[in-house]
């Protein structure tokens, strides 16, 4: 029996596209979740949305002045997704994501100080100057990083959900990913997990359409990628990524469905970043100049929201101006505060590996430690 082309034949299923999952006419500033915000929450949003971009700006510099060892990937243009994210998370949520991760630090809470010496690898680091752009860290606010390997991040936000679960605590785990991460077998292992055993997981894809330079058209099979969701009888959806009320519309329902019922779900966010994966990548082979000014033209996040709460009367020209100079000082201070602090000491390369090692008083396992036999 052969297999039949399924293209060619008039009972294939209908495949959905883009254009029909985001062709909506909803005013997602009238949903529950966006009505009840105050003015302060608003200005709260637009200000972090703000203070992201001004850091990103200044780390770009640090970075051209040889500050920054490694790699370094912006995230200048998906600021309303990290902000919205954080906006949601209540006491018994958490969140992780990929290398792109200084948005997300930003927005729950860490400060410029501690994420911009990171990057120069300093002791005043979060990460004590050992990771870098990719390994922020911020567990006091249940932030679990910033991670290296794409996709690696998958069933470790799964591991957290999990643990939500087991505890009985009401809350979800947000799994940030990109497009060029979906097709990875880890991420597919940890759906399959996450429906077979209802874990309360959102994954969360920042769709910005280009991986690491290759085009979703040229490396993903299926338009819409959260689609992929039907195969493990997960739930998902899709939306614009640059639209903070459709943003927390969307990824509300999802948490509210894995606090309440502990059903897991895909959300796909469309987004666009303005420079390229990362400091390495020179940007000028797949993509034109003209496409990305046109997205900064009509679609940039911030303009938008900025536009909308202007309309709004919660903001007027002089606090755009206030909010864009505190920013600008924040961020500056952060590289003088980077540039002042020290590197960490030779003699703690070992520290901060097993947690055992470090609290030797409070060892409950048995034998020896890899980097223990390496010194013997």
């Amino acid at each position: 029996m052969s297999i039949k082309d399924s293209t060619k034949s008039s009972k294939a299923k209908k495949f959905v596209t883009y254009e029909e999952v985001l062709e909506s006419t909803t005013d997602y500033s009238e949903v529950p979740v966006n009505a009840k915000l105050s003015a302060k929450d608003k200005l709260h949003l637009y200000r972090e949305m703000i203070r992201i971009r001004r850091f990103e700006e200044r780390t770009l510099r640090v970075y051209q002045q040889g500050k920054i060892g490694g790699f370094l990937h912006l995230y200048i243009g998906q600021e309303s997704i990290a902000a919205s994210c954080a906006s949601l998370m209540g006491d018994n949520d958490h969140i992780i994501t990929a290398y792109r991760d200084h948005g997300i630090g930003l927005a729950v809470g860490m400060s410029m100080n501690e994420c911009m010496a990171e990057l120069q690898g300093k002791f005043t680091g979060c990460s004590k100057g050992k990771g870098g752009s990719m390994h922020y860290f911020a567990p006091d606010k249940n932030y679990w990083g910033g991670h290296g390997i794409v996709g690696g991040q998958t069933p470790l936000g799964l591991g957290l959900a999990y643990a939500l679960k087991y505890k009985e605590l009401e809350g979800c785990a947000l799994c940030l990913l990109g497009d060029g991460a979906v097709n990875q077998g880890a991420f597919h292992e940890s759906l399959n997990l996450a429906s077979l055993w209802d874990i309360p997981v959102v994954y969360v894809i920042e769709n910005n359409g280009y991986s690491m330079g290759t085009s979703q058209e040229r490396s993903s099979a299926g338009q819409v990628l959260a689609k992929r969701a039907d195969a493990y009888e997960m739930n998902w959806d899709a939306g614009h990524g640059n639209d903070v009320y459709e943003v927390r519309a969307k990824l509300h329902d999802a948490m509210e469905l894995a606090r309440k019922k502990h059903k897991p779900s895909i959300v796909e966010l469309i987004t666009y970043r303005y420079r390229g994966h990362s400091m390495s990548d020179p940007d000028k082979t797949y993509r034109t100049k003209e496409e990305i000014e046109n997205y900064k033209k009509t679609k940039d996040p911030i303009t938008l929201f900025e536009d909308r709460l202007k309309k709004e009367k919660v903001l007027d020209e002089d606090a755009i101006k206030a909010i864009h100079k505190e920013a600008t000082e924040e961020a500056e201070a952060s590289a003088q505060f980077a540039d002042n602090s020290p590197f960490p000491q030779p003699s703690e390369i070992m520290d901060d590996i097993y947690w055992e090692a470090d609290n030797p008083n409070q060892r409950s396992s048995e034998g020896s430690l890899f980097f223990e036999t390496l010194e013997s």
